[in-house]
């Protein structure tokens, strides 16, 4: 990579990173993660973090940075899927009863938020929403199938991720999910979170920072990098994911930028 290109990469102030397989797995922080973090507070920039997982909350966040990674983080941090939805279902579904799959963490932040959620499927629903649930059972499936067959409503999804990484690989995320929904009822989903443009539009608007400013930082090309492209600004893909090097000869979501880790990437920032 030439020269002028990590000059540019080392303009940047507001930096959005996915979580899972990017910075940290589980509950393991990656090696130059904590540094970086620390460098761009010390260059007065912001860190943002864009994560479809939507298993959590933004406050359930703070509390898993403080815990597991002794990071300290604000709830405004977190732009989960989770939150995208909530933003979304709020401006079209608040005076509609919602049938959502999900996990408990995530039902109730609906419902904190005043919208009339169920769980299971009724004639009088608005909309299906599913989300990568890590609680999931048979019976919840059954009960999207019931919901997706029995009415003719919408449907989305949080986030099209086919695999969450894991300590020791992957498990199935919301695609995956969705996709087994599709094969049952012939019903696909529109998905809400990245690579949605209105997650870097928030996260611009927010901080204050502009496009130039900005780099998306994630281990997924068709939703961390998609995401970046389609919100107009300068993309980082790691390698410490679901993408790999061969995958940069064939893809239609190009990074701007590819490091094996995130310590490649802070020592390239500095």
């Amino acid at each position: 990579m030439h020269s002028e290109a990590y000059r540019k990469l080392r303009q940047k102030k507001l930096f959005l990173f996915d979580i899972d397989g990017t910075i940290a797995v589980g509950d393991t922080l990656y090696d130059g993660s904590a540094e970086l973090l620390r460098h761009i507070r010390e260059i007065g920039g912001r860190a943002y973090y864009i994560t479809n997982n939507s298993t959590r909350s933004g406050k359930d966040y703070v509390e898993k940075f403080r815990r597991a990674f002794h990071l300290e983080a604000t709830e405004d941090q977190f732009i989960t899927s989770g939150y995208m939805t909530l933003r979304f279902l709020r401006e079209r579904y608040s005076d509609k009863r919602i049938f959502v799959t999900g996990t408990s963490s995530f039902v109730g932040e609906l419902r904190r938020n005043g919208l009339d959620v169920t769980e299971k499927a009724r004639e009088d629903i608005g909309c299906v929403v599913v989300a990568y649930d890590s609680e999931l059972t048979y019976q919840k499936l059954v009960e999207a199938c019931r919901a997706l067959s029995t009415t003719n409503v919408p449907f989305y999804g949080t986030n099209p991720d086919l695999c969450c990484p894991i300590d020791f690989g992957f498990v199935p995320d919301c695609g995956a999910i969705c996709n087994m929904l599709t094969e049952s009822t012939g019903r696909t989903p529109v998905y809400l979170g990245k690579p949605n443009p209105q997650v870097v539009e928030l996260c611009l608007a927010q901080s204050g920072f502009s496009p130039e400013e900005t780099l998306v930082v994630g281990d997924r090309l068709y939703t961390d990098i998609a995401c970046g492209i389609n919100g107009g600004v300068d993309t980082c893909v790691v390698f410490t994911g679901e993408a790999k090097p061969s995958d940069m000869a064939d893809t239609p979501y190009p990074a701007d930028y590819c490091f094996r880790n995130i310590r490649e990437l802070f020592d390239h920032c500095i």
